[in-house]
């Protein structure tokens, strides 16, 4: 404590002073409430679970190439012949064409007088996820089993090989009639370890229905940086 003294003599001011350090303020920690955050978080979660689309159970295991593409594949109207990597070969139509597979399903039965019945039948137009990989020798049996048999059977493929053994020449020209009229999206999906034998199969098929533009379905990626493309992007 220390006295000072003004220069008026008359009157004194004392000034106590504490030398001591400035009291320190504590710090607490921000709690911030997450039940409102969590609410959300769980909303989004349950609003993308219930919009996405599942992987077909039927759907066939195919590694594309890959490629810069700024093409989408439609979902409407379309034929895919697709080559696995065992260079079996299979055929189906985008599950919204139903009248378009019954027509196709009633041709091949008709030409090739399989005398499918009309549940055999259905479990090919009215099945989203079905496709055709057998000769026409196993096809009564195949469509005789539900879609749930369905994924367990090991399909053989279309036999393919060349113009004189080549069934999916029959299946093509069965589409291009079911289509006419309209629009079909033909298009092709092979593995990336697909020989090019089962490709040329394909190739002599779509030939055989005069049939000379298909589109590839790749696996897109981005283009390389500084090119023309990625300018155009934006990348």
């Amino acid at each position: 404590m220390f006295a000072y003294r003004c220069l008026d003599d008359r009157n004194y001011t004392t000034i106590n002073a504490i030398l001591m350090p400035r009291a320190k303020i504590s710090r607490k920690s921000t709690v911030v409430d997450m039940t409102a955050m969590c609410d959300v978080a769980f909303l989004l979660l349950s609003f993308f679970i219930l919009v996405a689309r599942p992987k077909p159970p039927g759907a066939l295991n195919v590694i594309t190439p890959t490629s810069v593409s700024s093409n989408h594949m439609s979902e409407k109207n379309v034929v895919l012949i697709t080559i696995d990597k065992d260079a079996k070969v299979y055929l189906s139509v985008s599950e919204a064409n139903v009248s378009e597979k019954k027509a196709i399903i009633d041709a091949i039965n008709t030409s090739k007088g399989l005398h499918l019945t009309d549940a055999e039948m259905k479990n090919f137009y009215a099945n989203p996820t079905a496709y055709i990989g057998v000769p026409f020798a196993y096809l009564k049996p195949l469509l005789d089993k539900n879609a749930e048999q369905l994924k367990a059977v090991n399909m053989r493929g279309i036999p393919c090989k060349d113009s004189t053994d080549n069934e999916l020449v029959d299946w093509v020209g069965a589409a291009v009639s079911a289509f006419q009229g309209g629009h079909m999206n033909l298009m092709v999906k092979g593995d990336q370890a697909s020989k090019y034998p089962a490709f040329q199969g394909v190739i002599i098929a779509l030939k055989k229905n005069e049939q000379f533009k298909f589109q590839l379905v790749t696996d897109p990626v981005q283009p390389p940086p500084g090119t023309e493309l990625a300018r155009e992007r934006g990348i």
